[in-house]
């Protein structure tokens, strides 16, 4: 009986110290839990993120915000007037700038350490390439400006950027053409994908050598970029190669933030100029992967292709349940450049904000508007008219216009409050006034000069309007 006494005892001090083990291990974990939740509310609170409210567009620090941007350069982190450029960009309105890791430009310098033998050291850093990187990183913090940064600079691994790029096999002591499987020359176009470099993951030609030396890379870059909360990353610019390249560089990406406990958007840019074919379909169809969309190359269309196949994109993301941000980080336009005229520059400009896009930034002086006095004008007039409507409430809706000619005007309204109808020249369309609660009113806005005409009263009728002069007109009717 003792013996049954003394074993019950035991058992029962047994199961006491189970209790009490399993009670503060649950304990722990359930702050653990608690913590990570509290955590992940942080984050997705903290710096750039997908509105909430309206999933087309960006939050930042919880506000909604639309991203408009201009600037001199792509690769901004080289230029060595940086600050006073942001400055510049700021003054205007401006929010938003791309960065290629891009190293071919004159004045540049690549990320690793040139020898003196002329080669270089894959395994060294150029401490000044990424001193110039982490200043860029830190002053666009510093002014809440968004940076969509493209890992993977496609030009500069072709033709002439090609002979004196560091990856290049005869360019550095770290491996040779043979065990890489890298050319020493590819004089073709990157539309014809014969450089390997971009065939090195797991998936396609699994170049180990190539790939641990592009990781470091990568890594490099993160090391800078994830201790901060405004960076966008865009894979490549203007690719053609296979989807596995992106998709593996995005899903390492965002491991890499996940270790960190960071949450990053990503996407990639593809090179046909019609969002309609089968590459641009990667990005749209696969939301898990890319966050968000980058539609940069419809701005190679003009009038209403250029809306109506932004439109017609935006629609199928709706339509598919992956409806998420679209970017535009280039758009081109410059009378004398390599796309488009001027007026296609400033007019695909406005016309992708009024469409819904969530990012609109005139590209590189030799391609587009940069940051010039009309750019600037542009981004200023563009931002003081967001600011005066309900601007995220509104929807693209042209029906609202009517005796409207092809390419004659564009329109965002949230029908029967207000209305911003654009006119890239002159013309004059027909609007219904009738469906307003209350006697409306119309100012008249110039693009170019930033300048708002007196308001002016309008009857609840079906009235015409005209700008009131040439060139780039908004009327804000509410």
């Amino acid at each position: 009986m003792i013996k049954s006494t003394k074993s019950s005892t035991r058992k029962l001090y047994i199961f006491n110290i189970c209790m009490h083990r399993f009670l503060f291990i649950t304990a722990i974990i359930l702050l653990m839990s608690c913590s990570g939740e509290m955590k992940e509310q942080v984050n997705e609170a903290a710096g750039i993120d997908i509105s909430k409210n309206h999933p087309t567009y960006w939050s930042y620090n919880g506000e909604d915000m639309l991203l408009l941007g201009g600037s001199v350069q792509d690769n901004l982190f080289q230029i060595p007037d940086l600050a006073e450029h942001l400055e510049l960009l700021v003054s205007a309105g401006g929010n938003y700038v791309r960065n290629t890791m891009s190293s071919r430009d004159s004045g540049n310098i690549w990320p690793f350490m040139k020898l003196e033998n002329g080669l270089y050291d894959l395994n060294r850093w150029n401490d000044e390439y990424w001193r110039r990187f982490s200043t860029f990183i830190e002053e666009t913090a510093k002014r809440d400006i968004i940076v969509q940064i493209e890992i993977w600079a496609t030009f500069d691994y072709y033709r002439d950027n090609w002979e004196i790029n560091p990856f290049n096999p005869k360019n550095n002591i770290n491996y040779e053409p043979r065990r890489t499987k890298l050319p020493e020359t590819v004089d073709s176009h990157p539309i014809f994908t014969e450089n390997n470099f971009f065939r090195s993951v797991p998936s396609q030609m699994a170049l180990a050598q190539v790939l641990w030396y592009q990781q470091q890379f990568v890594d490099k870059i993160l090391s800078y970029s994830l201790q901060h909360d405004h960076i966008l990353y865009c894979m490549d610019n203007e690719t053609s190669v296979t989807a596995d390249w992106g998709r593996y560089w995005a899903n390492y990406i965002r491991k890499q933030a996940g270790l960190e406990g960071k949450k990053v958007h990503t996407t990639q840019m593809w090179d046909p100029w019609d969002l309609s074919h089968p590459f641009h379909a990667e990005t749209f169809d696969n939301p898990d992967i890319y966050t968000f969309v980058d539609i940069s190359q419809n701005n190679h269309q003009s009038a209403d292709d250029h809306w109506n196949n932004g439109l017609a994109t935006m629609e199928k993301l709706r339509q598919t349940g992956n409806l998420r941000p679209a970017n535009n980080v280039k758009i081109y336009g410059n009378d004398g450049g390599a796309h488009k005229t001027t007026r296609d520059g400033i007019e695909n400009f406005v016309k992708n904000v009024l469409m819904g896009c969530a990012s609109a930034r005139f590209h590189r002086p030799t391609s587009g508007q940069g940051l010039n006095e009309t750019a600037q004008s542009v981004i200023r007039s563009v931002r003081d008219l967001t600011n005066r409507m309900d601007f995220f409430n509104g929807k693209p809706d042209n029906s609202l216009i009517g005796s409207r000619e092809p390419g004659e005007a564009y329109c965002r309204a949230i029908a029967g409050k207000e209305l911003a109808v654009y006119f890239p020249e002159r013309g004059s369309v027909e609007i219904d006034l009738a469906v307003f609660s209350q006697e409306p009113k119309i100012e008249w806005l110039n693009l170019l000069t930033s300048e708002w005409q007196a308001p002016a009263r309008l009857e609840r009728a079906l009235v015409t309007i005209a700008p009131p002069g040439s060139g780039h007109w908004v009327a804000l009717i509410n």
